[in-house]
């Protein structure tokens, strides 16, 4: 009896243009490279001074957070595996062509917003520290560089994230290293890791800074706009998604402690860079090793975000969302190349719109709306039944996933609100239009709508989510 062929790495599937060569490892590798952003590197020190030398304690109460959202994706995913995210889920959940293109508006908005603020953190001191250059420029051929390799192919991407996050985690591990160092030599107070800022209340104080904590986790949410490239995405996700997570708040919480019991929690809440802080007190490691280090975790959240936004806009256009032309893939390489163009012009123009802690402001109280539509979602899509097998998550992790989104969203503060409902409004504006727009055209002698122009201009069938 033979046995059934093994899949390719090009694996090809009816329901979708897109090549299913993401399996298992890539996809875990791709979330857990997303999250361990270069906010960790600065954040550390932030967190010391809300909470003192307990730290480990915010980041383990923002990684059950996490979880809680992470739940409501890995249910909808496996449910609906379609490239769209949280726009599908949308859809299907409201029923409402405007909340649906809002959900997805905003992730989007969100996506190319954090790429255009990674480029400006990637052109800024980290930079500088090897080449003096204008920063706008540098940042402006880094999103250039950023969509070449995106458009060369989604394995090919994953396989530069794959090397890009083992040097950024090496770098984190770095510092629990260091940190067994100079404990071992008798330096440094262990006793700190229990110990809360004078003055504060710890209930208080470890929600404060759980909330700063909360950020080092958010990136998980784009490896949904991955399930169309993903083989066998009803197993492989939830174990990809949950276990990305698990480690990044494993490695999170042996920095947090390995940098309380070096360094001074005062020390390091006044320190821009608290993990050189470290390196310092250990004083065998050149300091300019954590500069590289910074420059290449940023770079990954760079290429993690434009991959991302990229193919957000093509699941958009698949759901007659957005421009069909969106929709267009390479022939050979089966990437989405005029979403890949159009999300990389837009944030490249946002480059010059702001500062890295402005936008920085702005990504996450957008990406804390879609995750609260994403939780309402999988309560309101209960109700419909799918044929095929998936992730089901208890009924009360959604719940709780709302309200961590709201109790979060009330730390945001007015300049965020407004900046952030400009966004929205534009978005607004732009489905007006665009609906103005698909009416006219539908209108028209022998005009059968947006699917058929896809397919005309494609060559191929359109796709839809079920």
């Amino acid at each position: 009896m033979n046995a059934a062929p093994a899949p390719t790495e090009q694996a090809t599937d009816p329901d979708t243009r897109l090549s299913r060569s993401v399996g298992g490892k890539l996809l875990y590798l791709f979330i857990l490279g997303d999250v361990l952003g270069a906010g960790v590197y600065a954040l550390v020190g932030e967190m010391a001074d809300e909470v003192g030398g307990a730290v480990w304690l915010p980041l383990l109460v923002a990684l059950g957070l996490a979880l809680l959202t992470a739940g409501s994706y890995a249910e909808l995913v496996t449910k609906y595996p379609r490239a769209g995210g949280a726009a599908v889920f949308a859809d299907r959940a409201f029923r409402s062509p405007l909340v649906s293109f809002l959900v997805g508006f905003s992730m989007l908005a969100a996506g190319v917003t954090s790429a255009a603020g990674l480029s400006l953190a990637f052109a800024g001191d980290y930079f500088a520290t090897f080449v003096d250059a204008p920063d706008r420029l540098v940042a402006v051929l880094f999103l250039a560089l950023v969509a070449a390799l995106n458009a060369r192919g989604i394995k090919e991407s994953l396989r530069a994230n794959v090397a890009m996050t083992a040097i950024e985690l090496s770098g984190l591990l770095l510092i629990v290293v260091l940190a067994v160092v100079v404990l071992g030599r008798g330096d440094g107070e262990p006793g700190r890791v229990t110990q809360f800022a004078e003055g504060t209340t710890p209930a208080i104080a470890v929600l404060g800074a759980a909330i700063l904590a909360y950020y080092s986790f958010v990136g998980f949410e784009t490896s949904a706009n991955l399930a169309e490239e993903v083989r066998d995405v009803r197993r492989t996700y939830p174990r990809a998604l949950f276990g990305a997570l698990v480690t990044a708040g494993v490695v999170y919480v042996a920095v947090g402690v390995a940098a309380v019991a070096v360094v001074d929690p005062q020390s390091l809440a006044g320190s821009t860079g608290p993990l050189l802080e470290v390196v310092d007190a250990e004083g065998s490691v050149p300091a300019w090793v954590f500069s590289l280090v910074a420059l290449i975790a940023v770079a990954n959240g760079a290429l993690l975000t434009m991959i991302m936004a990229s193919r957000l806009a093509y699941g958009m256009a698949e759901q007659d969302l957005l421009p069909t032309a969106l929709g267009r893939v390479l022939p050979r390489r089966r990437t989405p190349w005029v979403a890949i163009v159009v999300t990389t012009a837009v944030a490249m123009g946002l480059v010059f719109t702001g500062d890295v802690a402005g936008l920085a402001e702005t990504v996450v109280l957008l990406l804390l709306l879609v995750f609260a539509a994403t939780n309402v979602a999988v309560l309101v899509l209960r109700r419909e039944k799918v044929e095929e097998p998936h992730f089901r998550v208890i009924t009360v992790v959604p719940v709780l996933g709302v309200a961590s989104c709201v109790l979060l969203l009330t730390q945001q503060d007015a300049v965020t609100w407004l900046r952030a409902g400009i966004l929205l409004a534009v978005g607004a504006v732009l489905y007006v239009v665009m609906r103005f727009s698909r009416r006219s055209g539908s209108d028209r002698p022998g005009a059968d709508g947006p699917a058929s122009d896809r397919a005309a201009s494609d060559g191929t069938a359109p796709d839809r989510a079920e």
